[in-house]
């Protein structure tokens, strides 16, 4: 993962992204270098528009805030549900 964000951080100063970039970023920040990953990632950038894919992985971000509201929803009705379950006791205790 480390890697990963050497590249991210490599683009973003709008620098080159090859291996030996990578292990001084990596060197820089005090993390392990691993010769495989890194030609790995290499190899796996070739042909990418590094900026479509972090449009991409941004435009996936929303969803995730609205499973976060399907919870919301999903709470407030059983809540409702409690509530209303509740109300019907109290009726019938009226006349038990």
């Amino acid at each position: 993962m480390n890697e990963v964000y050497a590249a991210l951080l490599l683009h973003e100063a709008k620098k080159e992204i090859n291996e030996e970039n990578i292990k001084k970023v990596l060197e820089a920040a005090g993390a392990s270098i691993d010769e495989n990953k890194i030609k790995a990632l290499i190899a796996a950038l070739q042909g990418v528009n590094i900026e479509e894919a972090i449009k991409q992985a941004a435009f996936v971000q929303p969803q995730v805030s609205s499973s976060k509201e399907e919870k919301e929803e999903k709470k407030e009705e059983e809540e409702g549900k409690k509530k209303e379950e509740e109300a019907i006791a109290g009726l019938a205790s009226l006349f038990g």
